[in-house]
């Protein structure tokens, strides 16, 4: 339950609100928040980051809740600032056509752990209308985020930093959340790379790179022996590895000689 006019905590939206100031001067303080600068936030709770952004000069400040009786209850407490406009939905169900007017965005977000991943897939896709962000996710998410290659390396690390740069920065601790999650948590910047390289034929070529993946400690010849690709011009060498050992580069490459 929470103290704040006794709403309770809801397990099916995986609210744990933070509680660490020093975390929350850390978001704001990583990104470049100017005058008019147009922010979104991703599930407000109890307005505990809403409060800061609405100290920076930002021109206006979009925050996204689920729960209606949150989103009230920070509609009572800052909703005399006209920078401020709060929608009661679900920001996977959010036609982001409506962020065209104001870009660039900035988003600064606690993510709900539960949907995180098709939350970086709706940023992907709407990678155009972003200038950066600053999220908190689960540590081991952040982890498989950033790495190059070796264990935790696989289809999200290769996505995610084909599309954006991203930088690991503070390792938070439960103790930080009220509820405490199970978890720890990181906080991640992003920030969305310019002139990316065109993958032919995308869709599919991202379907290849899961099929490597499939069993990350067989080898890429027992992942793709028994899928529609031929392997025959790929050499022996090559098929021999683990595609934990393989650079976007490595893919790419293998990707011109099987699409041909």
């Amino acid at each position: 339950m929470s103290d704040s006019k006794k709403i309770r905590f809801k397990k099916k939206f995986g609210q744990h609100f933070l509680r660490d100031r020093s975390i929350v001067k850390e978001i704001i303080e990583t990104v470049d928040i100017k005058k008019g600068s147009s922010i979104f936030e991703i599930g407000c709770g109890d307005g505990f980051l809403t409060r800061e952004i609405l100290k920076t000069p930002a021109g206006r400040v979009w925050v996204f809740e689920i729960d209606p009786e949150w989103a009230q209850q920070v509609k009572e407490k800052f909703g005399d600032d006209p920078r401020l406009e709060i929608f009661i939905e679900n920001i996977l169900d959010v036609n982001f056509a409506r962020f065209a007017s104001f870009t660039p965005w900035t988003l600064l977000a606690n993510l709900p752990y539960k949907i995180t991943f098709p939350i970086l897939h709706l940023l992907q896709r709407n990678r155009d209308l972003l200038k950066e962000g600053v999220v908190m996710v689960q540590e081991e998410v952040a982890q498989k985020i950033v790495k190059k290659s070796g264990r935790g390396y696989g289809f999200p690390s290769l996505f995610f930093q084909y599309y954006f740069d991203w930088k690991l920065l503070s390792k938070i601790s439960p103790d930080s959340f009220y509820p405490k999650p199970k978890v720890y948590s990181r906080l991640l910047y992003f920030k969305p790379k310019v002139d990316i390289k065109p993958i032919e034929d995308e869709q599919a070529f991202w379907k290849f790179i899961k099929i490597c993946f499939r069993q990350p400690r067989r080898t890429l010849k027992n992942n793709l022996i028994q899928s529609h690709y031929s392997i025959d011009k790929m050499s022996e060498e090559i098929l021999l590895l683990r595609a934990q050992q393989l650079s976007m580069d490595d893919f790419l490459k293998l990707w011109g000689l099987i699409r041909n």
